[in-house]
């Protein structure tokens, strides 16, 4: 994987003072691309892999601190047994390759997810990437990975009941910032951009309590055509946007 340089052209109509900060996306439409070219479904998880390379290079050159990727939702357990097995194998498959490159280029590879829930070679390959890469301090490269947001809410609630309940937090000390903490996110800001491809305008329970105040930009695009001039056009219209937060 070349990376291209900072002072890369294409990148020039975006305001590199103005970069969100996070990154969030749910790359959506790998089937569908697959299908329009008359191809199995695993050609368009294949093609979306790629995908992720050229977005991850991109998000290197623009300085975003953390790019999350929603790459297998606990709900898609519900697909058929052999496109499950392809998938599982993807993160292997990406990580094997590109983890040369990742490392020179200072990228970070963090999971969020219920990991225990994942097959071994997977959970073998990820665990890998994260060890390799923990001391890196560029781009935070995060996996959703068998995540749910529900499910990780109720972890947190559970998580919070259990310290509560041992006496190591008050009740009345539970606030937003502590519930945050209890979350698999903790390590990382709340996405300022969260961008779903395809054309579907819905959540999928993807980061629920961490979107309150995100932007969202839907686009068209399936996956495998997201390339990086679609990342600059989504973070341009990011830029012209004016985030309140609830206020005037």
């Amino acid at each position: 994987m070349k990376f291209r340089t900072k002072n890369d052209q294409a990148i020039t109509a975006v305001d590199l003072q103005n970069v969100p900060e996070h990154v969030a996306i749910i790359m959506d439409g790998n089937g569908r691309w697959a299908k329009k070219r008359g191809l199995p479904r695993v050609a368009g998880h294949r093609e979306g892999m790629k995908t992720i390379k050229k977005i991850v290079e991109r998000a290197v050159n623009l300085n975003l601190k953390a790019l999350t990727l929603y790459a297998f939702s606990t709900e898609n357990w519900k697909r058929p047994p052999k496109e499950i097995e392809f998938i599982m194998k993807l993160p292997s498959q990406f990580l094997d390759t590109y983890l040369p490159d990742l490392k020179k280029n200072n990228v970070k590879v963090t999971t969020i997810g219920d990991y225990e829930g994942l097959p071994e070679a997977t959970k073998k390959a990820v665990q890998y990437s994260v060890d390799q890469t923990k001391k890196n301090t560029g781009l935070v490269l995060n996996f959703a990975l068998n995540y749910g947001s529900r499910s990780e809410i109720v972890e947190a609630v559970k998580h919070i009941c259990h310290d509560v309940k041992d006496h190591d937090l008050k009740i009345e000390d539970i606030n937003e910032s502590i519930i945050s903490q209890y979350l698999y996110t903790n390590q990382l800001n709340d996405p300022d951009l969260v961008i779903r491809t395809s054309g579907e305008q819905r959540l999928s329970n993807y980061l629920l309590w961490q979107v309150a105040y995100s932007e969202f930009y839907f686009t068209q695009k399936l996956w495998p055509e997201f390339d990086e001039k679609a990342l600059d056009e989504a973070i341009i219209e990011y830029q012209n946007r004016k985030r309140r937060f609830g206020g005037l």
